[in-house]
């Protein structure tokens, strides 16, 4: 059972929590990994493209010339595919890039995804996470108090799991260009993944542990 520090948002050590193994120390499964953010990826796309065949086109309706005698190919409409202004053959047209996965794999995906993160370090728990107001300027000083910077000097990519939903933090993350706010409900694998930090307060790690431990239960 992995054991990790536990902090405030000053970024003081206030105490220490053990993960719970099935999901903070599972084997990273990179193959299931791959899948899920593939899937997550296409699911975004929205397969608007479109082009127009020779019956969507306007105009054409009159043979351009007559079948026999010009000494010229026969032709049936100006909009045919080989004609300037004629329609597209073969183009794309509106189509659905969805594909899905099933339960048991999106759980190894996720829990793959937090392990790695627990493995490599990049995982903090926050003792809680509350605010009074906006504060942007609050929010990307504890980010900073966290050590969260590159060798480039730019800020690294960081993932904010919450326990419940709180407007002035997710507001105040919202501005932070490197950071997102998500809560432990919707967190998904791609988050994830694309955070190179993922900071959870304690009450998100109880929650999470506790969905899945009733899953199994049922």
């Amino acid at each position: 059972m992995p054991n990790v520090k536990v902090f405030d948002m000053a970024g003081k050590e206030v105490g220490e929590i053990a993960l719970s193994e099935k999901i903070f120390g599972a084997e990273v499964n990179g193959a299931v990994l791959h899948s899920a953010v593939r899937a997550y990826l296409l699911n975004q796309r929205q397969g608007t493209q479109s082009t127009l065949t020779r019956t969507e086109v306007s105009g054409g309706g009159r043979k351009p010339w007559r079948q026999k005698g010009t000494g010229r190919a026969r032709q049936g409409s100006t909009r045919s595919p080989q004609w300037i202004h004629g329609g597209v053959a073969l183009g794309p047209k509106p189509r659905t890039y969805r594909t899905d996965l099933n339960k048991k794999t999106k759980r190894v995906a996720l829990f793959s995804a937090l392990s790695d993160k627990v493995a490599e370090g990049n995982l903090i728990v926050l003792d809680e996470c509350k605010l009074d107001s906006y504060k942007t300027a609050a929010m990307a000083k504890m980010f900073r108090d966290f050590g969260f910077r590159k060798e480039n000097g730019k800020d690294a990519k960081a993932l904010l799991v919450l326990p419940e939903a709180d407007k002035f933090i997710v507001g105040s993350v919202r501005n932070i260009p490197t950071a997102v706010a998500t809560l432990y409900s919707t967190i998904n694998v791609y988050e994830v993944v694309n955070a190179e930090k993922l900071v959870i307060t304690r009450a998100a790690v109880e929650k999470l542990t506790a969905v899945y431990d009733k899953e199994d239960q049922d």
